[in-house]
């Protein structure tokens, strides 16, 4: 597990230089395009320096304003929050995560955060009526292990800097199409066709490689350090069931957060096997590594 730990602290360095240098460049394309000459390199320096730190300090922020989440209250989910405290003397942690909700018929939860003292457990209001104790524990456990195992980091960058990069895309579209029309210059023009044309090749190719950076391999370690804590595998295995069962859509759910969710929210998106552009193992497959566990 502190193998784990030590590759997705890598990975997330890696994530955001990465994140870094491109941004840096469609900036640098855009001021050159804008004739900022010489100003140029640094005017995307500086852009690209901001908006990285911005992002990885308010990555849990900016994902939970994009589902819409409201804080947990025991006044309202009080065994949720029950579930939680039971949990945190378990796994080990010292710091316990925030939980919020989102208002969704589908049964789904994710964990998001740059690091487990800043950390969100995210479930929706499906999860909260269709599962039962046992099983809510489970997936809330699942969850915790994310926390603990820093998977939450490179999850919540990653989710962040491909929408992103996605927003990018769109702004170059209209970049092309506004320039069309106001602007004589054909070269820029052209430099804005084809850098706009790229990037909306580019864009969902991108996104769907770096999900895939998020190994599938943790979802299964997840499971693991889930009933660990719960000494249940009963519980997370009836919970991936009943999620990968159930028919009702997720709205909130996009193709740049889809890799966090304990269950692929995609229902026409069929998990009966694992393919190497899935974000998730197939459940058949992790109920057998979980039954392995008995």
């Amino acid at each position: 597990m502190y193998d784990d730990i030590r590759k997705n602290k890598i990975k997330t360095g890696v994530v955001v230089f990465s994140f870094l240098t491109m941004i840096t460049l469609i900036i640098y394309f855009i001021c050159n395009v804008l004739d900022l000459g010489e100003y140029a390199i640094f005017v995307a320096l500086i852009f690209s320096i901001i908006s990285t730190v911005a992002t990885y300090y308010n990555c849990d922020k900016i994902v939970l304003s994009s589902v819409n989440a409201r804080p947990a209250t025991k006044e309202e989910d009080l065994q949720l929050t029950n579930i939680l405290e039971g949990l945190m003397v378990s796994s080990g942690l010292e710091s316990k995560p925030s939980l919020y909700v989102v208002e969704s018929k589908q049964p789904n939860a994710f964990a998001t955060g740059r690091n487990p003292e800043h950390a969100v457990i995210c479930v929706t209001t499906g999860l909260l009526e269709k599962l039962n104790y046992y099983e809510l524990e489970g997936v809330v456990a699942h969850e915790l292990s994310h926390v603990k195992n820093y998977d939450i980091r490179l999850s919540a960058v990653i989710s962040v800097m491909v929408g992103f990069v996605i927003m990018l895309s769109d702004i170059f579209t209209r970049m092309v199409f506004r320039t069309r029309r106001n602007n004589d210059k054909e070269n820029a023009n052209a430099i804005l066709l084809v850098i706009g044309f790229i990037f909306l090749i580019i864009s969902p190719i991108a996104s769907q490689l770096i999900q895939l950076a998020v190994s599938r391999r943790r979802e299964y370690l997840a499971d693991a350090t889930a009933v660990s804590f719960t000494r249940n595998p009963d519980g997370l295995i009836s919970a991936l069931k009943k999620i990968s069962a159930d028919n009702d859509e997720l709205d909130v759910a996009s193709k740049s957060n889809a890799h966090m969710y304990i269950v692929t929210p995609f229902k026409n998106n069929k998990n009966n096997k694992t393919s190497i552009f899935s974000t998730h193992p197939s459940t058949e497959d992790r109920i057998v590594a979980l039954e392995n566990l008995r």
